[in-house]
């Protein structure tokens, strides 16, 4: 009788483990791998929503919205041309102190006046044109789903 001296997992019982491994990988993976994309769409918004609400905040305080050309830097630094704002808030209107970009790393787009009320706010989606559909699609302050 020989005793086995050196403990460990036979290769047999390591290619098992990999072949589940990857029955699971094959079988779970693809129901995740399209939940960062709605996960970034559900990002957009809320960042939307957090963003209009800072420019109502602004308005309660100035009396208009940020100019187009002053844009959502407005938020963060006092504008120092065109309608400069006598009672801006010091230390802006964003928590973070600064304006983020959209979840694919695209800026915001801002209008005031807006073509859809006082203000058009809204991110070009995944592609970063305008228009598209599913995760292309533009989303935007004016409509909701």
């Amino acid at each position: 009788m020989s005793k086995r001296s050196n403990q460990g997992f036979t290769l047999i019982e390591l290619l098992v483990v990999m072949l589940i491994l990857g029955l699971l990988i094959g079988i779970v993976g693809p129901r995740l791998i399209g939940r960062g994309d709605d996960a970034k769409v559900s990002a957009a918004r809320i960042q939307i929503e957090s963003l209009s609400s800072a420019l109502k905040m602004y308005k309660l305080d100035n009396g208009s919205y940020p100019s187009t050309e002053q844009g959502l830097e407005a938020l963060v630094s006092q504008p120092q041309s065109g309608d400069v704002p006598k009672k801006w808030r010091k230390g802006g209107y964003l928590e973070k102190g600064k304006v983020p970009q959209d979840p694919w790393m695209n800026e915001y787009v801002y209008m005031s006046p807006g073509s859809h009320g006082d203000f058009d706010l809204l991110s070009y989606g995944a592609d970063g044109v305008a228009g598209g559909e599913d995760y292309n699609k533009d989303i935007n302050n004016w409509e909701s789903e």
